[in-house]
């Protein structure tokens, strides 16, 4: 199996969105590895600056709030990307297929969300150096100390070598959590390692990599997309069992309440048209034979939400294994289509654990149901 990210089809170079990224690539039909020389690596940002530009100037005007939620609403596509048609066709039989592990040789610490802008890959980890302790009651709203910890964001290139170690966060937020990439920038909820706490919202060029403190909330999020048909931000509580709705200034439009106990979201990334895909897990207790309330079984899943109705227009459990025996959806995870094959890359262990963080490739093969 390639220690390689798979990112490609045998047809050559293609064109691909996952979530709201945009990213070419170049294939050698007969060989599984990437190419990615010098010149290559040109090619890829000469092509996704074209693509960028295609989409309009949403993600050209991505510094400038004011102009953000016009311009970015009007770019947007009024039907269903493949992503949304090929998802809509996945249940509990689909066969994913893993194809390789990419083995990170850094210090991950506890892995949180991954994403990907032209050819670099973000991922999100929290460091921790005081783990949080449980009140015997609440005290002052919270239900446990802060603990302390240092937030990261990793940035590499498509061969898992390390560029830059960004660090967020302000005093007790400490905690990133799932990030996801409009194109241009990447979003990352930086939050305090408690529910009912708060968080802050950042910007990070995905070129430059300059940090933009957006604003802060109340609240502890851990996930956030950018809906690019109204300009909105979209987060998630602990546990994902609330969600609310900013506009890019932090005034909170919208909340509304998580109504489904299938899995606690984790990652989640945009799709067009106002849809969200979200991985997660949830613990179970085992059988008394397993030993019962004292270990866990992680049931992992991944769900579409519609950001409109909010509702869940389906969700399909997803039950393979990292090297450490994580379910594959635990944390990091994005998704794209390419007609009818899904790709799917996950990063559920962290950096002491098993074989280290590797991230994961899974393909899978679906046939749209037809409109």
């Amino acid at each position: 199996m390639p220690n390689v990210l798979e990112t490609a089809t045998p047809k050559g170079l293609r064109e691909f969105t996952a979530g709201a990224y945009v990213h070419q690539v170049l294939r050698n039909p007969n060989s599984e590895e990437v190419l990615m020389n010098t010149t290559t690596k040109r090619t890829l940002i000469a092509g996704l600056t074209l693509a960028l530009a295609a989409v309009g100037a949403a993600t050209a005007n991505a510094a400038n709030p004011a102009r953000q939620r016009s311009s970015i609403a009007g770019t947007q596509q009024a039907s269903d990307t493949a992503l949304a048609s090929d998802f809509g066709a996945l249940d509990r039989n689909t066969r994913w297929q893993l194809t390789s592990k990419l083995k990170l040789n850094f210090p991950t610490f506890h892995t949180e969300g991954i994403a990907f802008a032209g050819d670099r890959i973000f991922l999100s980890a929290v460091q921790i150096i005081e783990p949080t302790v449980k009140y015997p009651t609440p005290q002052g709203g919270y239900d446990r100390t802060p603990g302390k910890g240092i937030g990261h964001l990793f940035v590499m290139d498509h061969k898992g070598n390390l560029e830059k170690d960004i660090v967020l966060g302000e005093g007790d937020m400490y905690h990133p959590g799932g990030i996801d990439s409009d194109g241009k920038n990447v979003w990352v909820p930086v939050a305090q390692y408690r529910p009912n706490s708060s968080a802050i919202i950042y910007r990070v060029d995905a070129t430059t990599l300059q940090v933009n403190k957006q604003f802060e909330v109340k609240d502890h999020f851990g996930g956030i997309v950018l809906d690019k048909t109204t300009g909105h931000l979209v987060g998630n509580t602990w546990g994902s069992r609330r969600f609310a709705e900013w506009n890019l200034n932090g005034k909170q439009l919208n909340t509304w309440d998580n109504t489904n106990f299938f899995i606690d979201y984790q990652d989640c990334q945009y799709v067009p048209n106002s849809k969200m895909i979200c991985g997660g897990v949830t613990n179970l207790p085992q059988t008394p034979a397993a030993g019962g309330t004292t270990a866990n079984y992680e049931l992992g899943g991944m769900a579409l939400i519609d950001l409109r109705s909010h509702n869940v227009l389906r969700e399909v459990p997803f039950q393979q294994w990292s090297t450490a025996g994580h379910v594959a959806t635990r944390n990091p995870l994005k998704l794209a289509a390419d007609g009818n094959n899904l790709t799917m890359w996950a990063a559920p262990d962290n950096g002491d654990e098993g074989n280290g963080t590797e991230i994961l490739t899974y393909r899978a093969t679906v046939t749209p149901v037809a409109k």
